[in-house]
């Protein structure tokens, strides 16, 4: 009991932060061999261009396996349900975060807030496409139907937009060391839940100290 307290809260399972490294390290994967592909002063570094398409295809392919695995550990199927909920409270994080400067308890959330919600709707959407026009050039000869050139402007348009969020995503990273901690360890100090994500422990946390292996 001392050992957990003086660890903090307990955020994610081991489970959870496997899943998201490795789903991490395969995005990272796709944008360096596509940078090395797209642009040619890249390219002539390295060189041994279907060497880098053949990583950057199977990284893109292999993107949803670290999910479908996870689905196996029940602390990662319950954050899918938070991140596919979005309550009122969700609104007024929303509101309040387009006041900008605004105080956390202005901004309410749970466990994830409306802006993770949201990132994670849009980034799971989008390397589905990704993946289906990847498939699609890949295998193109199979499907003669199918213009090329619209599949590889769809890739490229939304490559750029995936680019620009996770850099985003990760500039939000930096600025937030407990949560950066919370993703390395596991646990997050208690200040800082309840500054930043009141309700996930009024709601959560009660649930959690009675039955461990549901987190």
């Amino acid at each position: 009991m001392a050992s957990t307290e003086r660890r903090g809260v307990r955020r994610f399972t081991a489970a959870e932060r496997l899943v998201h490294r490795i789903t991490g390290t395969l995005m990272l994967l796709c944008a360096t061999t596509a940078a090395f592909l797209y642009f040619g002063p890249l390219a002539q570094l390295v060189g041994r261009r279907d060497v880098v398409a053949t990583v950057h295809e199977w990284s893109g392919v292999l993107l949803p396996v670290p999910v479908l695995l996870g689905l196996f550990a029940p602390a990662f199927r319950a954050d899918l349900r938070r991140l596919n909920r979005f309550a009122p409270y969700d609104r007024q994080w929303l509101r309040a975060v387009r006041r900008r400067p605004t105080e956390p308890s202005e901004r309410p959330a749970g466990k994830f807030n409306a802006g993770q919600k949201l990132y994670a709707g849009w980034i799971a959407g989008a390397v589905l496409v990704m993946m289906f026009t990847g498939l699609l050039m890949w295998i193109m000869h199979l499907l003669p139907g199918i213009s090329r050139t619209s599949a590889i402007f769809v890739h490229d348009v939304l490559a750029w937009s995936i680019a620009a969020v996770l850099v985003g995503h990760i500039r939000k990273a930096y600025q937030d060391p407990e949560a950066r901690r919370g993703m390395r360890t596991g646990y997050v100090d208690r200040a800082w839940a309840e500054l930043e994500h009141p309700r996930w422990l009024v709601r959560d946390q009660p649930t959690t100290e009675r039955s461990p292996g549901l987190r």
